[in-house]
């Protein structure tokens, strides 16, 4: 059955005229900007419902689309045009729980941390997405936008999506040496100003997130869980074998991939990983031993590893996360297993 839309294109059009934007130097090219990734991302499949999440993928096609088409001394923030679009009647934001009240607080919202914290995702018209799913209502917005807001560059506006940055990000995670990739991200700490770095790091920690499920196969490392989603979502969490605000490092190697019960497990010290890759498991907890679910039914038993012994669980990381917990106390024989 047909979806009867609301609003027609020309209604979404006269919005995009009339948005409201800081008009010095003029006027703010941010909602714009990000209008027209949003777009892109749609056109592109990236973004598949009204919902717009943030997303490394949003990012980077919004510093592309600034670089190629503003010619103004503007500062790039992101988090503002996503923030303020909430002033146009298209554009709603979704607030994670409890923190309604501090959306609500404008100028926390003003850095990518807070923002990325607070905001669950943002939501367009249905009518909108309806819209901008049919190719030629899309290019009408589209072209609208340009010639609006961008009528100087509007020839070097990128029509196809390429994520460069983003794949240089992945290669360093995946590749560079650990002392390489900590050195980069205190460069990048000492030179860009907060809101930047804090967008830099939510890039980095996402594709982390991403690559190391991906070297495990989508398979927990200790519990051998699998599950491929039908849906956008990882049932496979990416871990941290020393904690990014100690190590500022997102290296593979420092990475274990585990379903999300053994991950708070890890993290909470109930669960270590010795020099032979075997589980060890703390003593000072007590559980159902008849539970499908026990952790303790792991103790002694090999990780599953990458296929590449380059991306390794880093022993000297593991041998770290082992003294934090105190469990260089306890070591184990081959015939313990």
């Amino acid at each position: 059955m047909e979806i009867k839309k609301t609003h027609d294109t020309q209604y979404y059009i006269r919005c995009f005229k009339s948005l409201r934007r800081d008009r010095k130097k003029g006027g703010a090219p941010h909602k714009p900007i990000l209008l027209l990734s949003v777009i892109q991302l749609i056109e592109s499949g990236h973004i598949t419902s009204n919902k717009i999440y943030l997303t490394p993928e949003l990012v980077s096609v919004f510093k592309t689309n600034w670089a190629h088409l503003v010619n103004t001394d503007h500062h790039m923030l992101f988090p503002l045009p996503f923030y303020y679009m909430k002033s146009e009647p298209f554009w709603r934001l979704k607030a994670n729980v409890g923190c309604e009240k501090w959306v609500e607080a404008k100028s926390a919202m003003r850095t990518f941390a807070n923002l990325n914290e607070a905001v669950r995702y943002a939501e367009i018209d249905e009518d909108l997405f309806l819209v901008l799913k049919d190719p030629h209502l899309c290019n009408e917005l589209k072209v609208f936008l340009l010639e609006n807001y961008f009528p100087e560059t509007k020839q070097h506006y990128p029509h196809s999506i390429q994520f460069g940055d983003l794949d240089a990000i992945a290669k360093q995670i995946i590749e560079e040496p650990v002392s390489d990739y900590q050195n980069r991200i205190q460069e990048l700490e000492q030179t860009l100003g907060d809101s930047d770095y804090q967008q830099e790091i939510f890039i980095r920690s996402h594709i982390f997130k991403r690559e190391i499920p991906r070297l495990y196969d989508n398979t927990c490392c200790i519990s051998g869980l699998r599950i491929d989603a039908t849906v956008n979502a990882s049932m496979i969490d990416a871990c941290h074998i020393i904690p990014f605000s100690d190590s500022h490092n997102d290296s593979i190697t420092n990475g274990l991939a585990l379903c999300p019960n053994l991950h708070r497990a890890f993290d909470r010290g109930l669960i270590g990983i010795d020099d032979d890759y075997r589980v060890i498991i703390t003593p000072n907890f007590t559980e159902p031993k008849e539970s499908a679910y026990s952790i303790m039914q792991f103790s002694g038993q090999r990780i599953l590893l990458p296929r590449e012994e380059r991306y390794y669980p880093d022993l000297v990381g593991l041998g770290i996360h082992r003294k934090l917990y105190g469990y260089l106390m306890y070591h184990f024989s081959t015939s313990d297993y």
